[in-house]
């Protein structure tokens, strides 16, 4: 036989089954459904989901440092992004981003007094976003330019990146609510 080696009389031919879990009936049917597969994988990752990972503590507790993420690309395809949106946006290519909340949307203004967030001189409701002692003054947005900040305001202002950013700067939406692979989470 072709496939049966032998080396001194011994025979270290696979069984029948265990050759057909690792490489099918048909080997090369399953080489196909391998490439197929792996492009499959390359295409998604490529233009549909893209993995982020939390550094820092600007989307606690919303997001934990450490965890992973996936960023939907085509979330904003056919609509545009909406206030309390968890966005990534780039800085330079795909590599560096930024996970932000939009809170400000195209023609608002925006400000914060006394720790608290106003949207066209009303107090927007935030629930996911910690209490802070910030003050600014009031920003208008410009079409297609949206206000974005993280959820932990717990810090100081001025250690927080947050501001303006315009709508080509936003790759998609963070496709989870919850880390993936959140750090403070269990290891099994």
């Amino acid at each position: 036989m072709v496939d049966q080696m032998q080396a001194g009389g011994k025979d270290y031919r696979l069984p029948r089954w265990l050759r057909i879990i690792v490489i099918g009936r048909n080997p090369r049917w399953t080489l196909i459904r391998i490439v197929i597969l792996v492009t499959a994988v390359f295409v998604l990752r490529a233009c549909v989901l893209l993995p982020i990972r939390v550094k820092g503590p600007s989307m606690m507790p919303t997001y934990h440092e450490g965890g992973i993420n996936f960023v939907y690309r085509l979330a904003y395809l056919r609509s545009e992004p909406k206030r309390g949106d968890v966005v990534a946006i780039r800085l330079a290519g795909t590599s560096i981003m930024y996970m932000k909340r939009i809170v400000g949307l195209p023609g608002e203004t925006i400000e914060f007094r006394d720790g608290r967030l106003y949207v066209n001189g009303k107090i927007l409701n935030e629930p996911y976003a910690t209490e802070c002692n910030w003050d600014s003054p009031p920003k208008s947005l410009p079409p297609a330019w949206y206000y974005v900040v993280g959820d932990n305001r717990s810090m100081p202002e001025y250690f927080h990146e947050e501001g303006k950013t315009s709508r080509n700067r936003i790759v998609g939406k963070i496709l989870l609510c919850k880390s993936l692979f959140d750090s403070s989470s269990p290891r099994f």
